[in-house]
Parts: C-alpha cells; structure tokens; sequence
C-alpha cells in the first residue's frame, strides 16, 4: 500500500500541495496570499487531467467505459470522509451555532451531503439581506458539487467524442469546443451575474477542459527540449504566484482572470508530463509538499468549519490563535486521512466489486441528507420563545420592502409606491436606508392624514455621486439614472415634505475595510449631497434628512441569538459610540443639511446610543436585522418619534 503506481506523479501531488496551501492561508486570513482562493482552479484542470487521462485510455484499450467502476472510484475517494466532516461539523454546530443558525446551515449540509450546494448558493447569493456566507461552515464543499456534476458528465462527453470518431483528434476538439463555450459564457457572466459564473458547475468546465486538453498533449515536445520543460515549470510557477499575490474577493472572477492560475496549472503539468525532475518539479517533489499534497482532500474539508467555529467563538483571532487553528486542521485532516479515506480508498472488500462501493455510498448519501434535515428540525425545536422572535423580527421586511417596493439593481425607471389615501402627500427618497424609516413613516402619515409615496432603490443613494457597489463590482451606473428620473418626479409631485436618509460613507467604508474596493473622497460626497438637497429646495419643497442608524461589526440578529443560546447577555453585542455612531461625519452631514433652505436633519442616535455605547437589543426587541437596517418590529416601535421629529416639519 505504501508503494507508489508507476504512473505516480510527484509534481501532481506537489500541485495539490500548492493549492489547498493557497485555499487555506486565503481563508486563515493570511493578506499575503490575497488569491489563495485560486487554489480551486488548480484542483478543477488537475481534476480533468486526471479523469480525462483516465478514462480516454480505459475508452481507447476497452472501447467502452465501465461506468459502474469508475463511480465506485470516485464514491471509495471522496464520499466517506466528505459525509464524516459533514456529521462533525453539524455536532459541533449544535453547541456553537444558535437554533437559527443551525436551522440554516444544516439545509447546507443537506445540500452538501448530495453534492448540490453550488446550486443553493447561487440563489442564496443573489438575497440581498441573507446571511453572511462568511458563516456558513459548509460553503467550501460548493467546489465538491462542481467536481462530483463533473464526473457525471465529463465521461458521457468523451463516449460522444469516441462515437463521432474514435481518434484523438476527435476526442481533443470536442474537449476544446466544449471548452471555449464553456469559458465564453462564464467569461460574459462574470460581469452580468458572478454567482452564476463562479458556483454553476457548466461554466467551470473550461478549467477541467483545460486540464483535460493538456492530458492529451504530446509529452515528446518537451522530452525532446529539456530547456522547454524548465521554461515551462517556471512559467506555470510565475503564474499561480502572480495569482495568489495579486488577485483579491472584488476582482472579476473567474472569468478572464481565472486563465492566470489555469494556464499556470497546464503549464506544469506539461512539464511533469515530460519527465522534468529539476528546479520547480524537484521542488514539488520535496517530502513536506509531498506530505501535505497526500492530505489535500482531507485538508480541505476540515480547514473551513476550524476557522469559521474558531472566529464565532474568539472575536478577532491573533496570529498564534489561527496556527493554534492551523495546527488542529492538519491534526483532523491526518486523522481522517488515515483512519477513514485511505483505508476504506484502498479497502480490498469494497475494491473487489463496484456494487460493493456504491451500495454503500448511497446509503450513506442518503444517511448525510436525512440527518441535516433531521438537525434542522430538531434546532426549530430548540427555539425558545426569545430566540423565534429574534428571528421573526430579522425575518419580517419594512413595509415598503414587503410590498416589493423597493427597486432592484438593474432598473433605471422609478416605480413610486403609494401608502395612504391622504390629500397631501409625503415622499420617502433613498436606499434601503430610507426604506427601513417607511415602517414608522408610513404609520405617523395615516395618522396625521398624510400618504407617503416611496422613491425607493437597493443600494442607491440619494446623493448625486457615482460610487462602487461590490456586488456589481464596478460603478452603479443604474443608480445615477435611476436616481436623476426620481429627482424629477419628485418635484413634479409637489409633496408636503421630502424625508431622505441613506447609508453613510463612514459605514459603507467599514463595509469594505479590507477588501480594497475604491472609495468616494468626501468632498465628492460632500457635493452630492448638497447637489440633491439644492435641487429639491430650490423647486420649494420641504426636506427632512434622517440621519444614518449606528453601523455593527456583525449581524446583531445572529450574534443577539448566539449570546442568548449560550446564557449571556444581548449586550454582548453591543458597540461603541465611537466605532459605531460616526458622529464626526453626522456632524458634516448635519452643516450641510442645515445650510439649505428648507431643509432640516433629523437625528435619533439618542434612540439608540448613549454617551458611550450603542445599544442592539432595546425595551426588549431586536433593534437592528443584520449590521446596519433595523429591524422592522423596533422600527415600528420608533413611530411617536417619527411623528415628533419628521411629520411636524411639514408645518414649519
């Protein structure tokens, strides 16, 4: 068992070492390796390679596939250890996570366990107020899911190819057509809709492709030109390095930046293929490499759940708190390693007959699913009256926003909505900043016989300036369109009063602290706001500007939940008025507001801070959703406020 095939790679399983290494220092917070992540892509052409290499020579001896066998394969490699990380991850969320959390995350699980997560991500990631993927203990297995839909289709692929024509040049140009078509469409998606680029598996099969094609490429060019292999092993080595050094989260990724660390991959694996045993090959041969490549898969799947469960139990790990991490995640990864993947991966029993793999592999895909659906219910079980509240509370939208309301990313022609049937009218002008506010706002017009008509767009604020938004990752165009249409309906409407209120720049800043997304000076800003209040007033309406709510370094809803599933006190989670207030720029908002005519700032910071703390859990409810938009049953409770401070304007 210890002696390798002849066919062994020691520069493949160098490769691997090279790209867990990257996967893991980007996730343990490592700033130097901004593009570890890219270590995905390597395992996606090391994969095809592989696979490809694999099953065109089973199809070119045999004439056919034995499909059953090759599954079992792949069910003895991957499946058990992937489900046994799965179980303990889910256990130790039962002590870690709250009922809320568990509920979430063990559908996951679910998805995880049949290999499909990539697909609930995709429509998880489009939620603009879901929770923090950063969270979710099993997000890592989206690149298994792409792997495991990879193997169920990569060899109907080439049994196409072989019956078009069996010849290799067959087989090569329906691999690179596949190829090219496969790239052109996550290349074009990268920019229109990323997470359907990056998770959906059919536009990652480029990468595999890739690996597929250089599987098939003449090993002879090199052998033949030694300082060919050399120049090759250096440049695919220069090319997974510029990656990892330079890339970050807000590039547009894959896409075309996702050729860097795939050729680099190609490039080496050209030059292992030749034979090539010096300078990068004989590097990737070294006996650490060798050892962590061997422990790659297992590597994987532990380093996530450590450092997500490690960051929710320690606010702000240190240096040696993450190696302390590091050091349990390669302890697990050789334990599961040699106990369970290697064992059973070379079990003689289970070897002997593919019935023997898959049976079993089925039983225990079903296992996996049945017991994260059957954690999730049992943490709604667990849910006492506080915490359903809590998540009711961070569940139910404002008012605007349940009425769909509140316009999406993409539109650029205002679609004002109309609550109330008062004579004189109120407008709410804004982002999702502003639409928090209608729950209260709405209230206090009904009851001082006003309608209050809404302007309202996700991420768009009502100052004139262009600005970033990262989950376009480029600048807001729609919104600067958007918002000048709004301007002039606006005034065309001729309301009692104008209320606007957007999320500050100091908040958007601590949003992107960190991930090098371009900021706004404040004297653009500054312009901006001026711009917007300028228009209005000189048109002769009444403004009332509410000021931003305090920004949180985490969603309160879930850390609120958390405190509480483990006996401590809401205020746990409460911030200081200094991080979380942004008087200095409440102060320059407030000069400029107050120097347009017309115009008055609306402050109820008091509602939640004092002198010294902010408060996220207020007389007993939930005040804040997620970091920064408040939660819809504390907004109603701001109503008296509301009408005290914003409705009496109109009469002013």
């Amino acid at each position: 068992m210890s002696t390798p095939s002849p066919d062994f790679r020691p520069d493949i399983e160098g490769l691997r070492a090279l790209a867990v290494a990257g996967v893991v220092a980007f996730h343990f917070g490592l700033t130097a390796l901004p593009g570890g992540f890219a270590g995905v892509d390597i395992f996606f052409v090391i994969s095809g390679y592989l696979i490809t290499r694999h099953l065109v020579t089973e199809i070119s001896v045999t004439g056919r596939l034995d499909l059953l066998r090759f599954y079992a394969r792949r069910a003895r490699r991957l499946l058990p250890v992937a489900l046994f990380v799965i179980a303990a991850t889910l256990a130790a969320g039962a002590v870690i996570l709250s009922p809320e959390e568990q509920t979430l995350y063990s559908k996951g699980a679910m998805w995880a366990s049949a290999y499909m997560i990539n697909l609930w991500l995709i429509r998880w990631s489009f939620d603009y107020f879901a929770n923090d993927a950063a969270n979710n203990p099993f997000i890592h297995y989206w690149s298994l899911s792409v792997e495991e839909q990879f193997y169920l289709a990569w060899p109907a692929l080439l049994m196409l190819a072989a019956w078009l024509k069996p010849c290799k040049r067959t087989v090569m140009l329906v691999i690179g057509i596949a190829g090219l078509v496969s790239f052109a469409v996550c290349a074009w998606l990268t920019y229109i809709s990323q997470p359907w680029a990056f998770y959906f598996s059919p536009l990652r099969a480029w990468e595999f492709a890739a690996g597929g094609l250089a599987s098939m490429a003449p090993a002879w060019l090199a052998q033949r030109r030694p300082w060919l292999a050399l120049a090759f092993s250096l440049a695919g080595l220069a090319l997974i390095a510029f990656a990892y050094l330079t890339f970050s989260e807000e590039a547009p990724f894959p896409g075309f930046l996702a050729l860097v660390p795939v050729a680099g991959t190609v490039l080496l694996l050209l030059a292992g293929a030749a034979g090539a045993r010096d300078g990068v090959n004989a590097a990737l041969a070294l006996p650490p490499l060798q050892w962590v490549g061997k422990l790659s898969y297992s590597l994987y799947l532990w380093h996530w759940p450590v450092i997500v469960y490690a960051g929710m139990l320690v606010e702000d790990l240190t240096l040696a708190q993450r190696l302390a991490c590091l050091g349990l995640t390669l302890a697990l990864s050789a334990l599961s390693y040699h106990l369970i993947e290697n064992p059973i991966r070379r079990n003689g029993w289970l070897m002997a007959n593919a019935a023997r793999a898959l049976v079993p592999a089925l039983l225990l895909t079903g296992t996996g699913v049945a017991a994260a659906y059957g954690n999730a219910a049992l943490a709604v079980r667990h849910q006492d009256p506080e915490q359903r509240e809590i998540a009711a509370s961070a569940a139910e939208p404002a008012t605007a926003r349940a009425k769909a309301c509140v316009e999406g990313y993409d539109t650029v022609t205002p679609k004002p909505c109309v609550f109330g049937n008062g004579q004189r009218m109120i407008a709410l002008f804004g982002d999702s900043h502003a639409d928090h506010w209608s729950t209260p706002l709405i209230e206090a017009g009904k009851k001082n016989g006003y309608r209050v008509e809404t302007w309202l767009k996700s991420s768009c604020r009502p100052s004139r300036f262009s600005f970033f938004v990262a989950k376009l990752n480029r600048n807001y165009r729609e919104c600067d369109q958007w918002r000048e249409q709004a301007i002039k309906e606006i005034i065309a409407a001729k309301p009692a009063l104008v209320v606007i209120s957007e999320l500050s720049l100091t908040s958007s800043r601590k949003m992107a602290t960190g991930k090098g997304e371009p900021d706004t000076p404040d004297a653009v800003w500054r312009a901006g706001l001026r711009s917007t209040l300028t228009s209005l007033s000189k048109a002769g309406l009444k403004i009332a500007f509410i000021r931003d709510v305090p920004f949180n370094d985490e969603n309160i809803d879930t850390c609120v939940a958390r405190a509480l599933w483990r006996d401590k006190a809401p205020s746990l989670c409460d911030q200081t008025r200094g991080y979380a207030a942004n008087d200095a720029m409440a102060a320059v908002e407030r000069e400029i507001v107050t120097s347009v005519p017309n115009a008055s700032y609306v402050d109820l910071t008091d509602r939640f801070c004092n002198a010294t703390t902010c408060h996220v859990f207020i007389d007993g409810k939930l005040a804040f959703r997620d970091q920064h938009h408040l939660a819809t049953p504390f907004a109603e409770s701001l109503e008296p406020e509301v009408e005290k401070k914003v409705i009496s304007k109109v009469g002013r």
